[in-house]
């Protein structure tokens, strides 16, 4: 053995025992709260990756999607048409805010969206629930962020996780959550003049 390999091996050992004795003391299993946010791409289809580790695992699991409305995403039609017993899918948003033009049809579909968000996070069925782009509507005031953030510490079954997404969280959501991710923006093609991906971005 030369001696770049002894001292890797060796360092590797050092690091695994640190690990291990690090991993002995998380012992706790908790429902997460849950925020991806930032102006990068990325946070829908990290929360959809989560969808699939559920299904995956057999983790019953459903999606409110704010916002967005009637566009045909991708993952849209990939657990709708294929596993539609193992994820709900709701949608409550209209369309992109600057498209509909009226406050009031959003405000009301946010306020859709939220019920029907707060019934599958009270489901006892239901481990796991994605709401896509709800920050936005926290953002625009479409929805009470106190109300919101209290009902996810009161009312959330213990052993629930919900993984709320959009740019510009709330300060109150960001405090209350328990794993907060921040996307950032490096680069986008949207600025040279290429638009939206089929596969890539919806």
């Amino acid at each position: 053995m030369d001696d770049l390999t002894r001292r890797h091996n060796e360092k590797m050992k050092r690091i695994k025992a640190a690990r291990d004795e690090l991993m002995r003391t998380k012992t706790e299993e908790k429902g997460l709260i849950i925020v991806h946010t930032g102006a990068g791409k990325g946070k829908s289809s990290s929360g959809f990756g989560m969808i699939m580790r559920c299904i995956a695992h057999g983790m019953p699991c459903a999606v409110v999607q704010f916002i967005k409305g009637n566009w045909e995403t991708g993952e849209k039609r990939f657990l709708r048409e294929r596993f539609a017993e193992d994820c709900r899918f709701f949608v409550s948003g209209e369309g992109f805010t600057w498209e509909i033009q009226d406050r009031e049809r959003d405000v009301a579909a946010a306020q859709n969206g939220w019920r029907l968000a707060q019934e599958q996070i009270l489901d006892p069925s239901i481990r796991f629930v994605l709401l896509d782009e709800i920050n936005i509507a926290l953002r625009y005031g479409y929805l009470d962020i106190d109300e919101v953030v209290n009902f996810l510490q009161t009312r959330k079954p213990p052993m629930t996780h919900v993984c709320l997404t959009g740019r510009n969280a709330k300060p109150e959501l960001i405090e209350a959550a328990d794993l907060v991710t921040e996307m950032t923006l490096v680069k986008h093609p949207f600025r040279d003049g290429i638009k939206a991906q089929h596969g890539v971005e919806f």
